[in-house]
């Protein structure tokens, strides 16, 4: 479902313009990345599985808790370059981390259009904190930022990576450490990437008139 608490200017000013660049043709020089985060439980075994007659897998229904994890889901849905990195916690640090790493993935790139909640995290502070202010500066200058509306995380396509990831690749499966967690969600990352899976936006600018019955966004200036 949608939640849409308030149809507002702000809350079509975004609209309009995330979905708009979702319209645009596919330019490499101009990659749209879409990020997002998950958290995430680990979660082991008290007990062993074993392994019984005709190959199935017997799991006690006991578990430990060993605490929580964090999931970046990044994606490029038209591009099929995907961005899945696991890591202790989603603060700024982690955060601007991750935009070095997509800055590095596109060396050629103009600019690099990426999409983005409203978390605090996410500004171009996190970055100074982290590396500093001329290096900070020239990482945030490769990308323009564009923000989905408050409470507007559905018209971000890394909601959909999301899911993707936690049916593929987590499932119902018990990871109990960060490492396990790295190395599992590395290996559904790659395989991503080796077959450029793309993921086909369809709601568009006029879909959204239509379904919130307004005719075109208002100029807040």
């Amino acid at each position: 479902m949608w939640c849409v608490p308030k149809l507002d200017d702000e809350y079509i000013e975004r609209m309009e313009d995330v979905l708009e660049l979702y319209e645009r043709t596919y330019d490499s020089a101009e990659p749209v990345v879409c990020l997002d985060e998950k958290p995430v439980q680990l979660l082991d075994d008290v007990r062993k599985p074993k392994l019984a007659r005709g190959c199935i897998l017997h799991r006690d229904y006991e578990y430990r808790r060993c605490g929580t994890a964090n999931l970046f889901c990044g994606v490029e849905p038209k591009g099929g370059r995907h961005f899945t990195k696991a890591t202790k916690t989603r603060d700024r640090f982690e955060f601007a981390r991750m935009i070095r790493e997509i800055a590095d993935a596109y060396p050629d790139a103009a600019l690099i259009h990426l999409v983005l909640d409203n978390l605090s995290t996410h500004s171009r502070n996190a970055l100074v904190a982290e590396f500093g202010e001329a290096e900070a500066e020239r990482l945030w200058s490769r990308f323009r930022i564009h923000f989905t509306p408050k409470h507007g995380s559905w018209l971000n396509p890394a909601e959909i990576e999301i899911s993707l990831v936690s049916r593929e690749c987590l499932g119902n499966r018990r990871l109990g450490t960060l490492a396990r967690l790295k190395s599992e969600t590395r290996i559904w990352n790659r395989d991503a990437n080796r077959r450029r899976r793309t993921i086909e936006w369809r709601f568009t600018r006029r879909d959204a008139r239509k379904t919130f019955g307004y005719d075109r966004p208002r100029s807040r200036g």
